[in-house]
């Protein structure tokens, strides 16, 4: 195998023009150019080559990302069907590099006959060469609607259509599949705590330590119908969601088993063991929120999963989203239908602004949940550590009904967001006051290497921070700094379950899209039973996905 050194770009490109290609040099200008499916060449061991996507603006590199970027973002739109990059991809430099039909690391003849292997060139942002193949946007349209799943899987899946030949992947005419998981290893120290804090909660260096916070494994794919329908089967032990309706436990659990069948006119029909259609934080995979674990707001008011049936669908410009869904945990609770109580739950979402290369966009979101308690309500939440006590709880009450309220708004541009939620839940409980418990949060990061976080159009969530050079191709992975505010206010009425804010502050390295670290300090305030107490800890967790 012929390892391939960086600074050979420019001798290539040399050697592609002197070999009489019949393409003289073309000016990018402020043309966007997309490149889809290519392999950058950075490492000698090809199993750690992965299909991104380019996005070329003003001659520069503006993107590379590991998500399906549109067709329609760019003037020129090619397909690299796989092809081998040679060169840099840094953000924010000229693009210079080579796009290869052989890999050179197999072949060397690639690299002595480059005229004739040489798919696409380009020098400091002006095209030498073009034998590509163009992008339809009827295509791309096709390709977008394999996945329809309203709700992402539980964590980063890598893309469906990279590596078909690793252990973990099946291509089969009628179903394909990648099994995946996941294992998050937590240790924390609570740092210090007030007599306040103490009476209210006890002694917290009892929960100094680590742990394996969570370890699950699962298989996400579709059964290749005309119309791909979307299966989605996960197991967890000491799970990384947690909500009012959910223990924590060693025990395993099937957590996630639902199947997404596409409907009519961009609609889809996901039926089972899923999460509800509500809130932007709920519904995003856990394992790479900037912040290591939920707000307490979102694992105090709202539910991890549920069981019931979701219908979803995106209007034609994708600019808005919306999902009904209709849920009853009969089934897990091991008990009648009308013994359990019922949800009906609905989420819409709209982008009001989004710049023509998507790196500047606006999210707005409103959602409601309604539930008949049946079996009481019981709302409470630790401090976003998972290793400590409750530090508000409600305990159970009776209820005639209970509706929740979800408002979300973020802002990202390319590598800042910022993104804040407001929940407000109303109980209808006369005899209890009709108590309105709420609470709130707002959250900002900065991927300090440039990277963005991708938005799904199709569940209105941002995804995980793309790395565009990995520790494992000679960089240093993406770095991410995040700054979060909560509220839980537990107490109305004649509900006392206390107050508690917290301060967040911590950051992630991300070596590769399936491999980071994380930091977590917390500074907390606890109001409750006639006492104000305070303390705070340190979270450091390592996070391994397999790809």
């Amino acid at each position: 195998m012929v390892p391939v050194k960086r600074g050979s770009i420019l001798l290539l490109v040399a050697a592609l023009t002197a070999g009489g290609s019949s393409l003289g040099a073309q000016s990018a200008g402020d043309e966007r150019i997309l490149i889809r499916n290519v392999r950058p060449l950075d490492a000698v061991d090809e199993s750690e080559d992965r299909v991104v996507h380019i996005l070329i603006k003003n001659g520069r590199i503006h993107l590379v990302t590991e998500d399906r970027i549109a067709a329609s973002k760019a003037q020129t739109a090619l397909d690299a069907e796989e092809g081998f990059l040679l060169g840099q991809i840094a953000l924010g430099e000229p693009a210079s590099f080579l796009i290869l039909d052989t890999d050179p690391r197999e072949d060397a003849q690639a690299l002595l006959d480059t005229a004739t292997h040489a798919r696409f060139g380009i020098i400091k942002g002006e095209i030498v060469r073009n034998d590509l193949a163009s992008i339809a946007d009827a295509e791309e349209e096709v390709k977008q609607r394999k996945w329809l799943a309203y709700t992402p899987p539980p964590f980063n899946v890598p893309p469906s259509d990279v590596n078909k030949k690793k252990w973990n992947r099946f291509e089969t005419k009628p179903i394909s599949g990648i099994f995946t998981g996941a294992v998050v290893l937590d240790r924390q120290r609570w740092i210090s705590q007030d007599a306040e804090s103490e009476e209210q909660v006890g002694d917290l260096e009892a929960f100094d330590g680590g742990e394996i916070r969570g370890l699950r494994f699962g298989l996400v794919g579709t059964l290749n119908f005309k119309s791909p329908w979307v299966y989605t089967l996960f197991a967890a032990t000491n799970g990384f969601d947690k909500g009012f309706d959910t223990e924590t436990d060693d025990g395993y659990t099937l957590f996630d088993y639902r199947l997404d069948i596409p409907g009519f006119k961009r609609s889809t029909v996901s039926i089972g063991k899923q999460k509800e259609p509500i809130s932007m934080e709920r519904l995003a995979g856990g394992a790479f929120l900037p912040m290591a674990e939920r707000t307490a707001v979102s694992d105090g008011l709202l539910p991890a999963r549920n069981l019931g049936i979701v219908i979803s669908g995106v209007t034609p410009k994708r600019r808005v989203t919306w999902a009904l869904g209709g849920f009853n945990d009969w089934i897990d609770a091991s008990q009648s239908f009308d013994e359990s109580a019922s949800q009906v739950v609905g989420r819409v979402t709209g982008l009001p602004f989004v710049s023509a290369d998507e790196s500047n966009l606006i999210h707005l979101g409103l959602g409601i949940r309604y539930t008949d308690a049946k079996e009481g309500l019981h709302y409470s939440s630790d401090p976003e550590f998972n290793l400590s006590p409750v530090f508000v709880d409600t305990g159970v009450f009776d209820a005639d009904s209970s509706t929740t309220y979800d408002l979300e708004a973020s802002w990202r541009r390319g590598p800042f967001w910022i993104h804040g939620e407001y929940l407000r839940n109303e109980i209808a409980a006369p005899e209890l006051g009709d108590p309105v418990l709420r609470g709130h949060h707002l959250t900002a990061s900065w991927v300090l290497s440039g990277e963005m976080r991708a938005y799904n159009r199709r569940s209105a969530v941002f995804g995980p921070v793309p790395v565009s050079r990995s520790v494992y191709r000679g960089g240093w992975g993406a770095w991410e700094l995040a700054l979060r505010w909560s509220v839980l206010d537990l107490t109305d009425g004649a509900i006392e379950g206390g107050e508690m804010e917290i301060l967040s502050g911590g950051g992630t390295w991300w070596l590769t899209s399936f491999f980071n670290l994380q930091f977590a300090y917390r500074l907390i305030q606890l109001d409750r039973f006639d006492l104000q107490g305070t303390s705070d800890g340190l979270l450091v967790r390592l996070v391994l996905i397999l790809e």
